[in-house]
């Protein structure tokens, strides 16, 4: 039992590590290299702009990952589920390092990176789901709220690796990296999933769900069932997200256009400081998950969020100083704040709905957020920032996203202390 709990957490963190380094790549190379890749040469507003756009298609496309794989997750485990979402992922991803450009067929570059974007917002649409709940059914009853931040640890070390990757290989091809240097990180995927996947096939299926299948306790339309029982659990668990969903994008996916295009600064800054506060981000989700074992989760979650609130504005005067030091410091104060929300937000999120419907219900609350705050916020940002000239503007919507995060958070259920089942 212990060497099966170990597994389920090591594989979950290993796996969600490699579907977020995917996810995040596009982000940095969508500020860095796309827009002048596939999109037609003219205005450079406008190139970010349909390149950010393609970057929020992926967070639309995560949805409709959520329901068909929460369907099948509910239905035929975890772990089946888990294998198929990794490969979806990694394959996509290596055939973004193939694409042709606009150079070279036109309109089509574009076309083909959006349908791939949406492909790999289909697998992390699914992965999240699978990854914590693996994690969290086979862990101590106890513990769940760190046993579930585990698989959360992901998002910093995917985050960590894509942008050490980047580094690495910008300082490695130079001038170069614009033209073929970039494929680099894409094709490296393909190495990652085969570890993965080596991994993953390791774990058993987790103890409650097997539970549920003996008992003939599986739904037979798991999505539908659960927007039917529980749909205010879905909605608040979507709101509850929004700061914190919306806010990392800002931090780690707008900031580098931001601090190249407006304070015309080298984007190495801005991605090493990125790599620093990845392991702040770390180190908070560990500790926060484990302290919503101590104190509950929703205490610790709204402690989070109006601390994000607080720190929207002092974060972009930091910034704009141009001091490096004081960018380091903005960024890895920003990620150690988001690690206070996304620590305790696994379980928070999942604790609300039960076994048979857990899959679904979690992805869905999880993953519509994604719709109204992750995918749009470099979007909106950019559009703010062009419009009033000002990051003040910024400031503001990130307040917006915390008040909007409270209301949501207000009206879930904590359930720390009682059983899954």
């Amino acid at each position: 039992m212990a060497r099966q709990r170990r597994r389920a957490a090591i594989s979950s963190v290993i796996g969600t590590t490699i579907e977020w380094y995917d996810f995040f790549l596009y982000g940095t190379m969508a500020a860095l290299v796309f827009p002048q890749l596939f999109f037609p040469k003219g205005d450079p507003y406008v190139a970010l702009m349909q390149s950010f756009t393609t970057f929020a298609l992926g967070f639309v496309a995560r949805p409709v990952g959520a329901a068909i794989f929460g369907h099948y997750g509910d239905r035929l485990g975890r772990k089946t589920t888990l294998v198929v979402t990794l490969l979806l992922m990694g394959l996509a991803t290596a055939f973004i390092g193939l694409m042709p450009t606009y150079d070279a067929v036109g309109l089509w570059a574009a076309v083909i990176v959006t349908v791939l974007r949406l492909i790999q917002g289909i697998g992390i649409g699914g992965e999240w789901g699978g990854a914590i709940l693996l994690s969290m059914e086979w862990g101590d009853e106890r513990r769940r709220g760190f046993m579930a931040s585990l698989p959360q640890m992901g998002v910093p070390f995917g985050l960590l690796l894509s942008s050490i990757v980047t580094t690495l290989t910008i300082a490695a091809t130079g001038d170069a990296f614009g033209t073929w240097g970039w494929r680099i990180p894409f094709l490296l995927s393909l190495i990652l999933v085969a570890v993965g996947l080596y991994v993953r096939l390791k774990v058993y299926e987790s103890p409650l769900f097997q539970k549920a299948l003996a008992q003939k306790a599986i739904s037979r339309v798991p999505v539908g069932e659960v927007l039917v029982k529980h749909p205010g659990e879905i909605v608040w668990s979507m709101l509850a997200r929004v700061v914190e969903n919306g806010s990392f994008y800002i931090f780690v996916t707008f900031i580098i256009s931001y601090g190249t295009t407006y304070l015309g600064m080298d984007k190495s800054v801005f991605v090493n400081a990125t790599i620093v506060a990845a392991l702040a981000n770390m180190i908070a989700i560990a500790f926060f998950g484990h302290l919503s074992d101590r104190i509950g989760r929703k205490r610790t979650y709204l402690i989070g969020v109006l601390m994000m609130i607080l720190w929207a504005f002092p974060y972009y005067a930091l910034v704009n100083t141009k001091n490096v030091g004081f960018i380091f410091l903005a960024t890895i104060i920003a990620m150690f704040l988001h690690g206070i929300l996304y620590g305790p937000q696994a379980a928070l999120i999942a604790e609300n709905f039960p076994t048979r419907l857990r899959y679904s219900g979690a992805s869905l609350g999880y993953q519509l957020t994604a719709i109204i705050a992750g995918g749009p916020a470099p979007l909106v940002s950019t559009w703010l920032l062009k419009t009033t000239g000002s990051s003040a503007a910024i400031s503001l919507y990130v307040i917006v996203l915390g008040l909007i995060s409270l209301a949501g958070t207000a009206m879930l259920k904590d359930r720390t202390e009682a059983p899954l089942e």
